[in-house]
């Protein structure tokens, strides 16, 4: 998501760098870079022009400093009208309740049936809740399995009727909530192929019944330009509090997320960026705008490694590391704690300089790691500690336990060596850390 556009706006902030400053001529070139790329990537017409004209005021209308560059200048510019544009600040999900009620809305095929299982996740891993999802798409074959098998993936209660009235499922639903003390319950609605009255009506009298604190709209982020019309005309009729774009790790342009929230003033409070049920994040229009210009997203980075590491583990370990201590044992820790991250190419995009270091087309073969995992296993404990044991007896063994050639194992042994002595060396101040 975003690299396309990103790219071309780096590439015309790039075109300004070496000026001695900013001036009307030398960002003609960048701003009609800029507008294409905005262009090219679904963003509405409106909200192009407006973006360019006040990135180019504001260009113009400030004075450069001798300890700033122009070019860091105008990026800084672009980002803040970027941040400016997705929100300015994080929209959070209401969560105080007792209890709490997020009702999904959306059409057919946006992801919302999947979307109610991520976010029941999401509030049980960073909030503590203990949600409840409500199945009320009583029209869609198969959609209340769907959402039965989410919940019994997740581990988390499904309160269905079948295909009763959707009035009595949610009255029910909140009495079941309270006497099983589920502190958030999520609605699952009916969708339809497009906006119609019948819809609507039924989504209005669901809201008048139990009075949610959150609509949300799920809405797929590749729609492009028609998103707005679909926002615009779910906000019109039941007031939304905020939406959830789905499918951003797909062949998106982006368009949509810089054009949501100021052509309807709708926050967006989630995106979807993975087909698993962990695959919800919250959304930060500084970070996001961050991504986008390829200063990386250092924040979620870390959130996502605290999700699966302790403070302690990892300070453990990096005592470890910087001790020379570090051995086979730790190292096989490190890795599956490594996995639970999800798919590390995706860790490898929110590094600055990303894109420029050609990380964003990076393509790690899980394999690989389970392979590597797969050597350690089948070393024993005292081996695993003392690899300065392994003499070609050892590691023919453990080939034929692993099922990978005595090459791969050397390999490995290399590679972690050479680890051990880069860690020495930054120990003893020989070497900086390359942050």
């Amino acid at each position: 998501m975003f690299e396309y556009m990103g790219d071309r706006l780096s590439k015309a902030i790039k075109n300004i760098r070496g000026m001695g400053r900013i001036t009307e001529e030398n960002i003609s070139e960048a701003m009609r870079e800029i507008r294409m790329a905005l262009l090219e990537a679904d963003v509405n017409y409106q909200v192009v022009k407006e973006f360019v004209n006040k990135v180019k005021e504001k260009a113009l209308g400030m004075e450069v400093q001798k300890s700033i560059k122009p070019d860091e200048l105008f990026i800084k510019i672009v980002k803040d009208e970027l941040v400016e544009l997705l929100g300015g600040e994080e929209a959070p999900l209401e969560v105080n309740g007792h209890p709490t009620i997020a009702m999904l809305v959306g059409l057919q095929g946006s992801g919302k049936t999947t979307t109610c299982g991520k976010l029941a996740n999401f509030l049980r891993k960073k909030h503590a809740k203990k949600p409840l999802l409500v199945a009320c798409d009583i029209y869609r074959p198969a959609a209340i399995d769907q959402l039965q098998t989410v919940g019994k993936q997740l581990n988390i209660p499904v309160y269905t009727e079948g295909k009763k009235d959707v009035n009595e499922i949610v009255s029910h639903a909140l009495d079941y909530a309270k006497e099983n003390k589920n502190d958030y319950v999520i609605i699952d609605t009916a969708g339809r192929l497009h906006i119609d009255e019948e819809l609507m009506d039924e989504l209005v009298e669901i809201i008048d019944l139990c009075h949610p604190q959150e609509v949300l709209l799920v809405i797929d982020a590749m729609m492009g330009q028609d998103a707005i019309n679909v926002i615009q005309g779910f906000n019109d009729k039941l007031t939304l509090t905020g939406c959830i774009l789905t499918k951003l790790d797909g062949d998106t342009k982006g368009g949509v997320a810089l054009s949501v929230r100021h052509l309807t003033n709708v926050p967006i409070k989630f995106v979807g960026d993975s087909e698993k049920l962990d695959g919800l994040s919250a959304f930060y229009p500084e970070r996001m705008a961050e991504r986008i210009l390829d200063m990386g997203d250092v924040l979620s980075i870390a959130e996502k490694v605290e999700s699966v590491i302790s403070e302690e583990d990892a300070e453990a370990q990096a005592k470890k590391m910087l001790s020379g201590k570090y051995d086979l044992e730790d190292f096989l820790a490190s890795l599956k704690q490594i996995r639970k991250l999800g798919p590390l190419e995706n860790i490898l995009k929110m590094l600055p300089q990303a894109r420029k270091m050609g990380l964003n087309n990076v393509s790690i073969d899980p394999k690989d790691m389970a392979h590597i995992e797969a050597i350690i296993l089948s070393m024993t404990p005292y081996e695993r500690k003392h690899p300065e044991v392994l003499k070609a007896s050892r590691k023919q063994r453990i080939s034929k336990g692993c099922g990978r050639d005595v090459a791969e194992i050397n390999r490995l042994l290399n590679q972690f060596e050479e680890m051990k002595k880069m860690m020495k060396m930054m120990s003893n101040g020989n070497m900086k850390l390359p942050f």
